[in-house]
């Protein structure tokens, strides 16, 4: 597969052609359930509260089980859940063996486990391997350099110049400011490349390597199916702790991460080889147990580092490593050539035998229907789930959820309170995790508190589940059926072709033969277009039948169209199948479970 993948992309660089077969058909075979369909993460914080503090819980995403099952989805990812003080909401843990009271109990997350198990429904938990809470007793116990934890961080003096002590060397952290703290008791600078309270793990000591194998052990020994790896591009550091170049960003001041290029802080070759390890571990564990435990990582990195987190055929690392170009190399600006040449961009980069993911939003990132405009959110939808791979959905998306604007007196993510109230706002997280919009009771139906951790979007009265569910037309609905589709053969094994048909018209088409043909159709511009023309592309019949189109769109699903002049409104999509062949109908597909959600 990888070959063809290859040669494809080789040709369309030198022959930048309109259109490629970028993708053969993947021969048939039974898929893993992470290949299967749509992982979806959970920001407990914000999915449900059940005891009315404010703040989701354990409890909260039981209840909405049904919810979860109904939608179609393969598995749920949560965000971290255990004892943690807070200081980056979970991403600081104090103990990585024990809940966090204000999400529950272990015996809260084990029946959350049974039941999404009971639901057909896959459990990953976050974990978070660079770094634990200053509060956790590791770091206790390396601070008063007790053994064998004295070398569980990473430790240095401090660089002594004219008799006053700075850092020992110029990295920044993510949250701003120097990547170095200097610790009184042990009289040491330590590293943290987020938070302060967040001290980085020293995995050039194999004993902190086998702590956290043992982590991942005691969580799959209590049924959980797989991991998101947070982060795994600072896991290693230069061993000689060199000074990062500057980047020469115009717009980060020299407090800002994005200030200095990381080269010696990031993606350093030792964090492949550890991936390695803890996918060995995993493969181990699912041979013993006839059941695959699943690993995938995050690394905000450049297209060929990031595909080093897959590892090789004879050492694997991730099965997939997360797919950010939607969110970090396209924007509401760009044209179907330059959608197309990312499409391309990943594909051509995929190794041999590996597996594609798609990511269009998460807790970290603005949410997709305010970065793109709510216009272009089904269109998105339909190029994220048409496209082979798995599709990673964040909670929300689905419903077409946007940003809530928080001022900087509610404002709570480290990074934004460390840019000041000028800056905050271009690094803050917060409206991407507000709570989810259920209803139109109290807190949107996320809480019966009228105060919650953050505010609930404003336009919750009008914008939500439950008004999703009850529009004819609604992104719901459509996220829905492009759900449903992800279960048909040819979106699971068919061969990929993208075509930049005009300057903003994209145009994806999955083929398998004996299936229907799919082709989504998107008007990335803000110009109506009278008659885009698709009868030059090959093997297209003279009409194709639409079968989901986007709520702006001029069409209704059901009707035959001709290719060769289409109408699409500014920012419309919509898919379309040829109907033929002897496999079920594409509408079929997705009857089942459309009739779990009836129209209220």
């Amino acid at each position: 597969m990888g070959t063809f993948i290859q040669i494809a992309a080789a040709l369309c660089v030198l022959l930048s052609s309109t259109r490629c077969e970028l993708l053969k058909a993947i021969p048939q075979r039974d898929l893993e359930w992470w290949e299967r369909g749509i992982i979806y993460q959970i920001y407990p914080r914000s999915f449900k509260d059940s005891d009315g503090d404010g703040v989701g819980d354990l409890k909260g995403i039981v209840e909405k089980v049904g919810y979860l099952a109904k939608l179609g989805i393969k598995a749920v990812w949560i965000s971290p859940i255990f004892k943690s003080p807070m200081a980056d909401f979970g991403y600081d843990i104090a103990d990585y063996r024990a809940i966090e009271q204000i999400f529950g109990t272990m015996q809260d997350l084990e029946n959350l486990k049974d039941l999404l198990h009971e639901n057909g429904l896959k459990l990953i938990l976050d974990f978070v391997p660079n770094h634990t809470s200053d509060e956790h007793e590791w770091f206790k116990k390396s601070v008063s350099r007790q053994e064998p934890y004295t070398d569980y961080y990473v430790w240095q003096d401090a660089k002594v110049v004219n008799g006053r002590m700075f850092p020992p060397n110029n990295w920044l952290s993510d949250f701003g400011g120097s990547a170095w703290t200097w610790n009184e008791d042990r009289q040491q600078y330590f590293l943290h490349q987020f938070h302060p309270k967040q001290p980085d793990l020293n995995y050039r000591n194999p004993l902190v390597v086998q702590e956290m194998k043992d982590v991942l052990t005691f969580w799959m020994d209590r049924g959980v199916d797989g991991f998101r790896m947070d982060a795994v591009m600072t896991i290693f550091e230069d061993e000689l702790l060199r000074d990062n170049p500057r980047s020469n960003n115009p717009d980060a001041l020299p407090t800002d991460q994005q200030y200095l290029n990381p080269i010696y802080s990031r993606d350093q070759p030792e964090t492949y080889d550890v991936i390695k390890e803890f996918r060995k571990l995993l493969d181990d564990y699912s041979a013993k147990t006839n059941t695959v435990r699943f690993m995938a990582t995050e690394a905000y990195s450049n297209i060929t580092q990031t595909m080093k987190y897959y590892g090789t055929e004879d050492e694997p690392g991730a099965h997939f490593t997360f797919n950010f170009l939607f969110i970090t190399s396209l924007s509401q600006q760009s044209s179907a050539r330059d959608f197309k040449r990312i499409i391309e961009l990943w594909y051509s980069n995929l190794p041999i035998g590996k597996w594609s993911n798609w990511v269009i939003g998460n807790h970290d990132q603005r949410r997709v229907a305010s970065r793109y405009g709510i216009d272009m959110l089904d269109g998105l939808h339909m190029m994220q789930m048409v496209l082979p791979g798995t599709s990673v959905s964040y909670m929300g998306d689905e419903i077409g959820m946007e940003d809530t604007f928080i001022r900087w007196d509610q404002t709570l993510d480290p990074p934004a309170l460390n840019a000041g109230p000028e800056r905050y706002l271009r690094f803050t997280r917060d409206p991407a995790r507000t709570p989810f919009q259920w209803g139109t009771c109290t807190s949107g139906g996320f809480s019966k508190n009228k105060k919650t951790w953050l505010p609930v979007n404003p336009r919750y009265w009008t914008h939500n589940l439950e008004t999703e569910k009850r529009n004819k037309r609604s992104h719901f609905k459509n996220y829905q059926k492009l759900v449903a589709l992800k279960e048909a053969p040819v979106i699971q094994f068919g061969n990929l072709k993208v075509y930049a048909l005009t300057k903003w018209v994209l145009v994806i088409t999955r083929s398998l033969p004996g299936h229907p043909t799919i082709i989504v159709i998107a008007n990335l511009g803000t110009e109506f277009e009278n008659t885009a023309n698709l009868s030059s592309i090959a093997k297209l019949p003279e009409t194709i039948k639409l079968n989901i189109c986007s709520v702006n769109c001029a069409y209704v699903p059901g009707i035959m169209l001709y290719t060769d002049k289409i109408h699409l409104r500014p920012k419309a999509a919509m898919v379309c199948s040829t109907q033929s062949g002897s496999s079920r109908q594409v509408n079929d597909i997705y009857a089942d479970i459309l009739s779990d959600f009836p129209e209220e």
